[in-house]
C-alpha cells in the first residue's frame, strides 16, 4: 500500500488495522512523530518505506522480532535518534530477519557507537547505506561475513580504526563509500580481490602508508583518495585500470616518485588530480593519450622539464592546472590552439620568452602566469616588458657571456700549465676536501614553500603550537631520506619591524653551533608565498613535551602534572650546559640574549634545548659580527624580568646578561614563581625569595 500527500502522524494503532499489509510506502510526504510500535503487529510486512519524511524519537526494536518477512527497511532522511547502545537494540532485532537485504538509514541523528551485531545481519544483505549521520567507533571485522552486498555507504561520519582486511570477503560489492570519517591505518590489500568494485571513496580521513597495487585488480570507475595522508609512488597497476572514467583523485596526500608513463592508460577519464603531492620528474608525454580527459590538475608538486608537446592532443580538456611547480622552458604555442580549454594556470613556474597573444591568452581572466619572472610580452593586462627590450637585453648579455668565456679560455690555457705542478701534489688533499664539503652540503634538505604549505596543512590554526615576536611555528611532517618525520616550522612576520634581522641572527647562530642542548635546525626556507611576498622560514627538530613555562606552570596550559625536583636539577644542567657551550664559543662568544621558561624546549627524554636566537649575537671586544643590525633590532635585548639590569641603562650585550637571566630562570624552576607575578609588587623581591630558596636547600640537605 502506497500514500501519497500525507500529513500529521501516523495513528498509534496503524499496524493493527493492517494485519495482512506486505508493503508500506509512505516516501516524501511530511509526516512526523515516532514510527507507530503497532507496526510489529503486522507480521507479513515485506517491505517499509518511509523515507523523505521528519520521523522522528528511536526506531522501535520490535521490527526485526516480529516481522520475520522483512526484507526492505527505508527510513533514510528523517530526524530519527540514536543516542545510546539501548536505541541501537533495533539492529539487534534484524538480526533475526533471514530475508532482510536493503537497509537505508542515511540522513538521520544517529549516534553511538556502530553495534557489532551489524556484521550478524542476514547473508542476503545487498545494500547498507547508513551514511550522514554523527555514529563513531570502528568497522567490524565481521562485515565481510555480508557475503551479497553490493553497496556500502558509510561516509560522513565519525567512524575510527582501521578499514577491516575482511573487506576483501565482499566479492559482489560495487560500491564502497566511506570517506569524511576519521579512519586510520593503511588500505588493506585486500580490497583488490573485489572483481566488481566499481566506485571506491575513501577520501577525507587519515588513512597512511603506501596506495596497495592490488587495486588494479578493480574494475573501478570512480578512485576518490584525496585528503588523506598517503605516502609512496603512485602504483602503476592503478594507472592501468581501463575502465576508470569519471576520476582518479590522488589530491593532497604525500606522495613522491614520477607520474608513471602509464596514466596514457587512462584514455576513459574525465578528471585526474595529483595536486599538493609530493611528485618529482617529467610531465608523461603518454599523458596526450587521455583523449576524453576534461580536468588535469597537477599543482603543487615538484614537477619539472617543459610542458610536453602531446597536451595539445587533449581536445576535451577545459582546465589545465600546473602552478606551483618547476616547470621551465618556453609557454608552447599549442596551448594557444586549444579551443575549448576555459581555464589554464600555470604560475609559480621557471617559464621564460614571450606569452602567446592567441587563444585562451587573450583573456586575462582565464590564464594566470603569476609569480613568473622570465616572461616578456603577452596582452597589456599582464604588465610584461615588450620582448623587443628583453631579446636586446638577452643578446647583450650574450655578447658579455662570450666575451667573458673567450677571456676565460686564454687565462685557463696559461694558468693550466702553473697549475699542473700544484694540482698533482694536492690532487689527495683536494679530494678529502671535497668529500667533506660534499657530507656537509647533503646534511640539509631544500625545501619549498609548496612543500612547507603541505606539510602544515596550509599552516592551519591545529597545527600551530606556539607564537613568538617575530613569528609563528607549526607542527608539521615532512620525508627525509624517504622516512616521515615531524618537523616544527618556524615561519617569520616579515610586517614585524626586525623579523628579517632576526631571521639572520637565528641562521647565522645555529649555522656554526652544534650542541646536544641546543635546538637543532634542519633547513631554512628563503622563498615568496602565493601572493608573491617575500616568505622565510626555518625548519627544526619537532620537540613533542613543548617549552618549560608549560611544564612550569601546568594550570595555564590544561595540564595535570608538573616537574619532580629531580627533572628540575637536570633541566637548569642542561641549561648551564648550553650556556656554557655559547660562552665558550670560539672564534667568538654568542650571547643568547633571551634566556627564559618559553625559550627551552624539552624532548622525549625530558632533555632541555635551547633554542629562539633571533636576538643571539657575536661578541669580539664588543663589536657585532652579524652585519646589518638595524636600530631597532639592536636595542632588543630580551624580555622584561628575565633581561639584565644594565641593558635598561643602553650598555652592550654580554655573556653576564645571560648568567643574570640564569639566575632568574633557576629562581623560577625552583619556585614556580616568574619575576613579573603580582607577588612581587609587594614586599617580596628576588632577593628575599633566593633567601628563601637557599634555606629550602639546605633544609633538604640535612
Amino acid at each position: 500500500m502506497q500514500f501519497n500527500n500525507l500529513t500529521g502522524t501516523l495513528p498509534p494503532c496503524a499496524g493493527n488495522r493492517l494485519p495482512r499489509l506486505k508493503v508500506l510506502s509512505v516516501d516524501r510526504n511530511q509526516l512526523h512523530g515516532a514510527i507507530p510500535v503497532s507496526l510489529c503487529n503486522s507480521s507479513k510486512l515485506e517491505v517499509i518505506q518511509m523515507m523523505k519524511n521528519s520521523f522522528s524519537g528511536v526506531i522501535p526494536d520490535c521490527l526485526g522480532a516480529h516481522l520475520q518477512n522483512l526484507w526492505e527497511l527505508t527510513l533514510d532522511d528523517n530526524q530519527l535518534e540514536a543516542n545510546s547502545d539501548s536505541d541501537w537494540r533495533f539492529l539487534d532485532s534484524l538480526t533475526n530477519c533471514s530475508n532482510l537485504k536493503v537497509i537505508g538509514l542515511a540522513g538521520n541523528k544517529l549516534r553511538g557507537l556502530l553495534p557489532g551485531s551489524i556484521a550478524n545481519l542476514s547473508t542476503s544483505m545487498e545494500f547498507l547505506s547508513i551514511y550522514n549521520n554523527m555514529i563513531h567507533g570502528q568497522i567490524p571485522q565481521g562485515i565481510g561475513n555480508l557475503v551479497n552486498l553490493d553497496s556500502i555507504y558509510m561516509h560522513l561520519n565519525n567512524l575510527a580504526g582501521t578499514i577491516p582486511d575482511s573487506i576483501g570477503k565482499l566479492k559482489k560489492l560495487s560500491n564502497l563509500y566511506l570517506y569524511d570519517n576519521n579512519l586510520s591505518g593503511q588500505i588493506p590489500a585486500t580490497i583488490g580481490n573485489l572483481t566488481m568494485l566499481s566506485r571506491l571513496s575513501l577520501n577525507e580521513n587519515m588513512l597512511t602508508g603506501s596506495i596497495p597495487s592490488s587495486l588494479g585488480n578493480c574494475p573501478l570507475e570512480t578512485l576518490e583518495l584525496q585528503n588523506n595522508r598517503l605516502t609512496g609512488p603512485i602504483p602503476k597497476e592503478v594507472l592501468q585500470i581501463s575502465t576508470l572514467s569519471t576520476s582518479a583523485n590522488f589530491q593532497r596526500n604525500m606522495l613522491t616518485g614520477s607520474l608513471p608513463s602509464e596514466v596514457g592508460d587512462l584514455k576513459n577519464l574525465q578528471t585526474l588530480d595529483v595536486s599538493g603531492n609530493r611528485l618529482t620528474g617529467e610531465i608523461p608525454a603518454s599523458l596526450g593519450n587521455c583523449q576524453i580527459l576534461q580536468y588535469c590538475i597537477m599543482k603543487g608538486n615538484f614537477l619539472q622539464g617543459e610542458i610536453p608537446s602531446s597536451i595539445g592532443q587533449l581536445r576535451g580538456l577545459l582546465v589545465l592546472d600546473l602552478s606551483g611547480n618547476n616547470l621551465s622552458g618556453c609557454i608552447p604555442d599549442l596551448l594557444s590552439n586549444m579551443k575549448g580549454i576555459e581555464r589554464l594556470d600555470i604560475s609559480f613556474n621557471n617559464f621564460e620568452g614571450e606569452v602567446p597573444k592567441r587563444g585562451i591568452f587573450l583573456n586575462a581572466s582565464a590564464f594566470s602566469v603569476e609569480g613568473i619572472t622570465g616572461l616578456c610580452g603577452g596582452i597589456p593586462e599582464l604588465k610584461l616588458p615588450p620582448c623587443s627590450n628583453y631579446i636586446s637585453t638577452t643578446n647583450k648579455r650574450l655578447h658579455k657571456l662570450v666575451m667573458a668565456i673567450s677571456t676565460a679560455f686564454a687565462i685557463l690555457g696559461i694558468a693550466l700549465l702553473l697549475a699542473l705542478f700544484v694540482f698533482f701534489r694536492q690532487t689527495r688533499n683536494s679530494r678529502k676536501g671535497e668529500h667533506a664539503l660534499l657530507l656537509i652540503s647533503d646534511q640539509h634538505v631544500r625545501v619549498s614553500y609548496t612543500e612547507l604549505v603541505t606539510s602544515t596543512n596550509g599552516f592551519a590554526s591545529e597545527n600551530l603550537v606556539g607564537v613568538g615576536s617575530f613569528g609563528s611555528v607549526y607542527k608539521g611532517t615532512m620525508m627525509s631520506n624517504e622516512e616521515e618525520v615531524v618537523v616544527a616550522v618556524k615561519v617569520l612576520n616579515l610586517q614585524q619591524r626586525g623579523a628579517s634581522q632576526s631571521f639572520v641572527a637565528e641562521c647565522e647562530t645555529l649555522r656554526c653551533a652544534r650542541h646536544r642542548n641546543l635546538v637543532k635546525i634542519l633547513t631554512l626556507c628563503s622563498s615568496i608565498d602565493s601572493r608573491g611576498l617575500d616568505f622565510k622560514a626555518i625548519v627544526f627538530d619537532f620537540l613533542p613535551n613543548g617549552n618549560l613555562h608549560q611544564w612550569l606552570h601546568p594550570r595555564e596550559h590544561g595540564n595535570q602534572t608538573g616537574l619532580s625536583l629531580i627533572q628540575r636539577i637536570n633541566i637548569a644542567i642542561d641549561v648551564a650546559s648550553a650556556l656554557e657551550y655559547l660562552h665558550q664559543y670560539r672564534p667568538a662568544p654568542i650571547v643568547h640574549c633571551d634566556l627564559k621558561p618559553s625559550n627551552i624546549l624539552l624532548d622525549n627524554d625530558m632533555v632541555a634545548h635551547v633554542g629562539d636566537f633571533g636576538l643571539a649575537r657575536f661578541v669580539d671586544h664588543g663589536q657585532h659580527s652579524l652585519p646589518d643590525i638595524s636600530s631597532g633590532w639592536a636595542t632588543i635585548r630580551g624580555t622584561i624580568g628575565y633581561a639584565a639590569p644594565e641593558y635598561g641603562l643602553g650598555n652592550k650585550v654580554s655573556i653576564y646578561g645571560d648568567t643574570y637571566s640564569f639566575g632568574v630562570l633557576l629562581l623560577e624552576i625552583f619556585t614556580g614563581k616568574r619575576p613579573t607575578d603580582a607577588d612581587f609588587a609587594q614586599d617580596l623581591s628576588l632577593h628575599r625569595l633566593e633567601f628563601g630558596v637557599r634555606r629550602m636547600f639546605q633544609q633538604i640537605a640535612c
